[in-house]
């Protein structure tokens, strides 16, 4: 489908929606078609004036990295990042997500083709503070990132773009593999185990790429391996924290919630995590956690981006570590009604079973 014809079934689309949605998804439409209108091939791109030596040399790194994502993790071959776009704005896209205050559930918004999300992105950042402000007003904790980078999922042919370099070398690499797992294979209204799965890949696969780049004693290759450490060490930790709370949140009588309670919650999983968590970290990842300004929404971040991490190193490590295997066993999940229990379950017939045949295609 070219652009012109994805244009008018986004404008249809949007003709589904309330008048709200209509200014939303139409001003996301046109902020998307400035990007892929300015997208220029990457030889042009290294020609460009406004990039600094290091910038261009990680634009021959991402080059690189979507190269290995097709061929050695064999994820879905296509034109993305082939072409580079120059944003002028810190971030492609603002980000906010909501939650209630004594319930740990999602605030969700509903889209076109992807279906419901727990977040809303914008192009400025302006709109994105007044999307958050009107949450507030609804009494909903709220917290709002930028971000440089996101998937359209296969729609369009997504650019590398300017925002993209702001990152390290070796997290451009991983960024690359992480939207292009997305537009590998993403699941309808299941944004959590999306994220962690591209979470996952992303990590697991930029190891592998400076493995097979640099060799096992490359200091990059012990550096990734380090954060991947304690990315996995997060994961087992805040997991748990989060459905205590989750708990807690369910039993608690309505005449005792009181905003003190919750605060200290809160700062009774950051001491716990400095406490015993932190000096068993070999990066400075998460070294400010114990300062963050926690509420249900940003813990809910957590959750969908870094919980459950070792439910895919297990079936990642019980294919043989083979990512054709992998992701046959992942996309086996698109049918499950809560992929992340699917998993779960997917891991037990595991234990007892051939996983070339549970997998099979």
């Amino acid at each position: 489908m070219d652009v012109l014809k994805k244009i008018f079934f986004l404008g249809l689309s949007a003709g589904l929606l309330s008048g709200c949605q209509i200014t939303y998804v139409m001003k996301s439409a046109k902020s998307h078609m400035s990007i892929l209108w300015s997208r220029v091939p990457i030889d042009e791109a290294l020609k460009d004036p406004r990039l600094t030596t290091e910038q261009k040399a990680k634009l021959e790194q991402a080059k690189e990295a979507r190269d290995f994502a097709l061929s050695h993790i064999r994820l879905k071959p296509s034109d993305n990042y082939t072409r580079f776009s120059y944003v002028d704005r810190p971030y492609v896209s603002y980000v906010v997500s909501a939650a209630p205050k004594w319930k740990l559930e999602h605030h969700e918004w509903s889209y076109p083709i992807v279906g419901k999300m727990p977040y809303r992105g914008f192009a400025s950042e302006e709109d994105a503070k007044a999307e958050q402000g009107s949450l507030d007003k609804e009494n909903l904790d709220t917290y709002l990132r930028g971000v440089s980078a996101y998937s359209t999922l296969g729609w369009f042919e997504d650019p590398i773009l300017s925002t993209m370099l702001s990152s390290s070398e070796q997290g451009l690499v991983d960024v690359i593999i992480h939207e292009t797992t997305h537009a590998t294979l993403y699941i309808k209204n299941s944004a959590d185990f999306n994220e962690r799965l591209a979470v996952f890949v992303g990590n697991k696969g930029t190891e592998e790429f400076y493995l097979a780049k640099e060799g096992a004693d490359s200091p990059t290759v012990a550096k990734i391996k380090a954060f991947n450490h304690d990315d996995a060490l997060f994961s087992a930790f805040i997991g748990p924290k989060i459905q205590e709370l989750k708990s807690w949140y369910a039993q608690l009588p309505e005449t005792e919630r009181q905003e003190e309670r919750r605060k200290e919650k809160f700062k009774a999983i950051q001491e716990d995590f400095e406490k015993n968590l932190l000096p068993r970290m070999k990066t400075e990842a998460y070294k400010r956690f114990p300062r963050l300004d926690l509420n249900n929404a940003r813990l809910l971040y957590f959750k969908t981006y870094m919980t459950d991490l070792s439910d895919f190193e297990k079936l990642y490590a019980s294919t043989g570590n083979s990512w054709e295997l992998f992701l046959k066993c992942a996309k086996t999940l698109e049918s499950a009604k809560k992929p992340e229990d699917g998993l779960k379950e997917l891991l037990k017939k595991i234990e007892t079973s051939s996983v070339q045949e549970i997998c099979r295609s």
